[in-house]
């Protein structure tokens, strides 16, 4: 059993009399580092080229079908899927006298090739090259590309410049250079201008290695399938984890989860939502579970709507807000406040609410989107806070904290599941999401419960 937890916090401030909990992140946060250079290291054994091979085998039914597809002999056919089942730890074929025929595992693991490769091939579509015509051997990356010139890519975006993507991916600085020119040509696109911080990548370098981290990630995945098959149930979940969701229904699943995979690799990444959506859409994470939003960021997103919620007013127990009998918007409005920040849904919520009432919004605001911080705060202070039903309930509250209102009118938040539309989840996986619903249904009679 695995289950890894990161944190990543960013700050945006509502206005000058705002105050932010949180510090901006770096380039590349302690969890991208580590998110980034396990996938890479795990798909290091593999040859596009090769992986490929053993695609077209699988799909035609025979070497000698493949040898024109992938423009190599019958010997070096069979030497390159001999190369990827020694990385695999597994046999793709049953090898007999009238031929070789692709088992289960090798099915299972060409259709993650197959996504992989058009993730490149997609890639390859959308850049254009420097000359401003784009040649229609363009898609030839997804043949001609190395696994090596792809990390090199994804090493020195993400890592921050050659030298640092050389020492992560255990190689030397030229070779890292070498890499980049090779695929530059390959791609006849300029993929890094020379800056200040030692190299800046173009647009197209950034929509090629968005889709090389997919296609990494697929092949990833592909491994954990052919190792399932052979009774290794060690598959891997990255889980992005918005506030809402911490208190209940993400760490109940976890569990469940563990109980019937106990060597599942669980990693969550606790951080704001634009940089929990930049790594759903570069493969880095396989979810996000929390708010959704109205409209979808991206035509490239799925969202499902597992229940609405709405928020409270929270404040420490002995406020003496909590003697006032009932509280009107008045009140609210020149108290303050611990706030979700204005970017998110129920930040909107926050303003929209003093807005209906024809309210200034509140002058002193703290900007947090850690409910650990939120809750030291109120108890410190005579200011409220909104937080969810979820994050309120009775083992949260611990008697320090006490609800003014249970339900703020016109809160009500979507809280479901975001993943990439195309994406094609792994058995381990699929049995998290029904999870998440099963728990999201038991909470509902609850959730729809007065708090207090």
């Amino acid at each position: 059993m695995a289950v890894r937890i990161l944190q990543m916090t960013a700050s945006r401030s509502r206005g000058s009399l705002r105050t932010t909990t949180d510090h901006a992140s770096s380039k590349l946060a302690a969890s991208d580092s580590f998110l980034l250079y396990a996938s890479l290291v795990r798909t290091d054994a593999f040859s596009f080229r090769h992986l490929q091979v053993v695609a077209a085998v699988a799909r035609l039914g025979s070497v000698r079908s493949a040898v024109a597809r992938v423009n190599l002999s019958q010997p070096a056919i069979s030497q390159a899927i001999a190369g990827v089942e020694r990385a695999l730890g597994a046999s793709l074929f049953d090898r007999c006298a009238r031929g070789m025929f692709a088992n289960d595992a090798c099915q299972l693991f060409a259709q993650r090739i197959d996504r992989a490769i058009g993730y490149l091939a997609s890639g390859a579509q959308s850049i254009s090259p420097r000359k401003g015509t784009r040649p229609s051997g363009t898609p030839a990356i997804s043949r001609l590309a190395t696994t090596v010139q792809l990390r090199a890519l994804v090493g020195v975006i993400e890592f921050g410049g050659y030298a640092p993507a050389a020492r992560q991916l255990g190689v030397t600085q030229p070779n890292v250079h070498r890499a980049i020119r090779d695929l530059e040509r390959i791609t006849e696109c300029q993929l890094f201008h020379p800056s200040r911080f030692g190299a800046s990548p173009t647009p197209e370098a950034l929509v090629l290695a968005r889709c090389a981290m997919l296609a990494f990630r697929e092949i990833e995945l592909g491994q954990e399938e052919v190792g399932a098959l052979l009774g290794v149930q060690n598959g891997s979940l990255l889980i992005g984890a918005l506030p809402l969701i911490h208190t209940s229904i993400l760490p109940n699943a976890v569990v469940r989860l563990l109980g019937q995979y106990p060597d599942a690799k669980i990693k969550i990444i606790d951080a704001p939502y634009a940089e929990l959506l930049s790594h759903l859409r570069h493969g880095r994470l396989d979810l996000i579970l929390g708010a959704l939003r109205r409209p979808a960021p991206s035509g490239d997103l799925h969202q499902q709507e597992l229940f609405k919620e709405p928020l409270a007013v929270v404040v420490r127990a002995g406020h003496p807000l909590l003697s006032c009998g009932v509280v009107n918007a008045a009140q609210l409005a020149e108290m303050e406040w611990v706030a979700p920040h204005a970017a998110t849904p129920a930040g909107a919520n926050f303003e929209a609410f003093f807005r209906r009432h024809e309210l200034p919004l509140p002058r002193r605001v703290i900007e947090c989107s850690s409910f650990t911080t939120t809750r030291d705060l109120l108890v410190r202070t005579n200011r409220a806070a909104l937080l969810s039903a979820s994050q309120i309930d009775d083992e949260a509250l611990g008697g320090d904290l006490a609800c003014v209102v249970p339900e703020l009118p016109g809160t009500d938040r979507p809280i479901g599941v975001c993943t990439r539309s195309d994406w094609s989840p792994t058995k381990v996986q699929t049995r998290f999401l029904s999870l998440v619903r099963e728990i999201a249904e038991e909470s509902r009679p609850r959730d729809a419960r007065a708090i207090m």
